[in-house]
């Protein structure tokens, strides 16, 4: 058989993978923080007995964008966008440390800040729990502020700062819970520069008309391959009747 049939298989197979990275990355396109997935891939040249002229496709690492999403006025004082670089700590629900971009925070029923997916924010000394309060604020430097419940209106209460880090990009991978982590899973120290602005959240960095027309160019390739694989399999039923004539 032909070996030209297992060059187009493999760019069908790893063009599969790269329509998959596009597909995730489009279901996420409204994702608070969301950072898009690049589908990495290289040649894999064939040495052998042969001439050295047929080249195997080989899916590198899973790459990410962190070029930062646009920026979305809510009003609400729970809803944080870090400005520029940088993450929010969060305790991920293995007990991990992780970070995240997505600053739709809320208190819960038993006053510990978390985000929109439930997980609970670090501080310094860990998850940060909030007393109840009649209004809170939240600073540049991830300090948040309370009037607590009953207290006259100038009495104000710093409760916790939240833990603003800004770990190397290079350092960072995404995880099968979709949250961003170390790799060499060391906690990231605080990184005072970092900031955020209160009252607005981050929008994906997914641009869809982008992801749209890579999503039409991965159609038309992976089609180019299977009709490659089509005329790998003609040649070799041409060759087998040619071999047949006695």
């Amino acid at each position: 058989m032909d070996r030209f049939l297992y060059i187009a298989m493999s760019g069908a197979k790893e063009n599969l993978y790269a329509q998959s990275i596009n597909n995730h990355n489009l279901a996420n396109a409204d994702t608070h923080g969301f950072r898009q997935a690049l589908a990495d891939a290289y040649t894999a040249p064939v040495r052998g007995p042969v001439y050295p002229s047929r080249d195997y496709v080989q899916v590198g690492n899973e790459a990410i964008d962190f070029t930062p999403g646009p920026l979305q006025s809510t009003g609400r004082d729970l809803d944080v966008a870090v400005r520029g670089e940088g993450f929010i700590a969060v305790q991920a629900a293995d007990g991990g440390e992780a970070y995240t971009r997505a600053g739709n925070l809320h208190v819960d029923s038993v006053g510990i800040l978390r985000t929109e997916r439930g997980l609970p924010v670090l501080g310094d000394g860990g998850p940060i729990a909030v007393p109840p309060f009649e209004s809170i604020l939240i600073g540049t430097d991830g300090t948040i502020t309370v009037r607590p419940q009953g207290a006259a209106p100038n009495t104000l209460a710093a409760v916790e700062r939240i833990r603003l880090v800004k770990p190397d990009t290079d350092n960072l991978m995404r995880t099968d819970d979709g949250l961003i982590r170390a790799k060499d899973g060391q906690p990231v120290p605080p990184d005072a520069d970092v900031q955020v602005v209160t009252g607005m959240l981050e929008g994906s960095n997914v641009n869809t008309v982008a992801a749209l027309t890579r999503l039409m160019e991965l159609s038309r390739h992976f089609e180019m391959q299977v009709k490659m694989m089509d005329t790998a399999d003609s040649l070799e039923q041409t060759s087998n009747q040619l071999l047949g004539i006695s």
